[in-house]
């Protein structure tokens, strides 16, 4: 059992080691959005921000006047209110009514064959006049030269698509240490750095920024070919490159601020939506994801204390090479490196992440948001 052991460690300690080798070099390379020069008035595109907004009256006005507040000369923003019930849309109305850059649209009724946040998305698009799209979130909050930024990087780099990562607000030491845990998985699994090169299959999207050429978005059909995702931001960067779109990922944590989940248990709830999803509605891979984490980030945690010798020392080493990337993440997001040690902890959070969605899904034939059923066979048929 012994040799059994150290070659396991031995493997993942090595599987590790190149992983974290790559990371190392790719992730700091990535443009960073604070660093991109400004592009002049005249060469700047037009641009229309486009988000959909469902109950969010609590923070509404802080997302939407940082949006207000962009430095770009040409910039409209739609703002869909998506069937809200708590004081939303009469706030967007009150907002619109002195500025005449935003423009509001109400939702009353979802048609068949959409999910909520989708359909709004879509129809806020089809009313945007701008050269550049951006779908954000209504409780995003950006800093003034955001858009310009990133319109900059754009139309200089003459790609189609730029998604930035930002950065996410975590209350409590659980949900930090699970968050930065989520943004290492989401590297791994995405590679950002690789969305750049047409011949890679790699592609990326963050709801809290997706800025897109509209010419490029409604040439491959807008939302529709992926009205029932709920994973839209992905699938989106997927749709725009499997027709011939060119993309980039920009880090934007410096410049762009959104709060996660206000709880461990509101995380593990609010991610049920997507959950299974994000994994293609594919059991296999889920038993797959399981048997990853448990080897590479809970047993090694175990084996160090009862295993001995060289097996001990592989598997210390998947614990450092471990630690080394989270505080790679955790620096990245403001949070105490310490945290790693919890990393145990964060990997089973992710597997009961992953396995809630999974049963609801299956148990219920479908997913519940913002109080909408969506059967799961309709959602297994949305491919892309």
């Amino acid at each position: 059992m012994d040799p059994l052991l150290f070659w396991l460690g031995a493997g993942t300690a090595a599987l590790l080691l190149a992983l974290t080798v790559e990371l190392v070099w790719r992730v700091p390379r990535l443009a960073r959005l604070r660093d991109v020069p400004l592009l002049a008035d005249g060469d700047l595109p037009s641009a229309s921000i486009v988000f959909a907004a469902r109950d969010e009256a609590r923070g509404i006005e802080a997302g939407l006047g940082s949006l207000l507040r962009q430095d770009h000369p040409r910039m409209e923003i739609v703002a869909v209110d998506d069937r809200s019930t708590d004081g939303t849309g009469e706030i967007l109305d009150r907002i619109a009514a002195a500025e005449p850059r935003l423009t509001v649209v109400h939702v009353t009724e979802l048609p068949a064959g959409w999910l909520g946040k989708n359909h709004a998305l879509h129809l806020g698009a089809g009313r945007a006049r701008g050269e550049l799209l951006l779908f954000t979130d209504a409780d995003v909050v950006m800093a003034p030269e955001t858009l310009r930024r990133a319109a900059s990087h754009l139309a200089r780099e003459g790609v189609d698509h730029v998604t930035a990562g930002p950065h996410v607000d975590m209350p409590g030491w659980l949900l930090k240490t699970f968050g930065v845990f989520f943004g290492m998985m989401f590297t791994m699994f995405s590679r950002p750095w690789r969305a750049r090169d047409p011949k890679s299959r790699s592609h990326v999207g963050i709801g809290a920024f997706n800025l897109v050429r509209a010419d490029t978005y409604r040439r491959v059909g807008g939302h529709r070919p992926i009205a029932l995702r709920p994973d839209d931001d992905m699938k989106l960067a997927k749709l725009l490159k499997k027709n011939g779109g060119t993309q980039d990922f920009v880090n934007g944590a410096d410049m762009i601020r959104v709060e996660w989940y206000h709880s461990t248990r509101e995380a593990v709830h609010g991610l049920r939506k997507n959950g299974f999803a994000g994994i293609d509605y594919r059991l296999s891979l889920v038993w797959l994801a399981t048997v990853t984490q448990i080897l590479f980030f809970v047993w090694p945690w175990i084996a160090v204390f009862v295993t001995h010798g060289w097996t001990r020392a592989a598997y210390a080493a998947v614990v450092a090479l471990t630690l080394l990337l989270f505080a790679g993440a955790a620096r990245e997001q403001r949070v105490p490196v310490w945290l790693g040690v919890m990393v145990p902890l964060a990997s089973l959070l992710f597997i009961t992440v992953i396995w809630n969605a999974t049963l609801y899904a299956l148990i219920h034939r479908g997913i519940e948001w913002r109080g909408t059923h969506y059967p799961l066979d309709e959602l297994r048929a949305n491919r892309v």
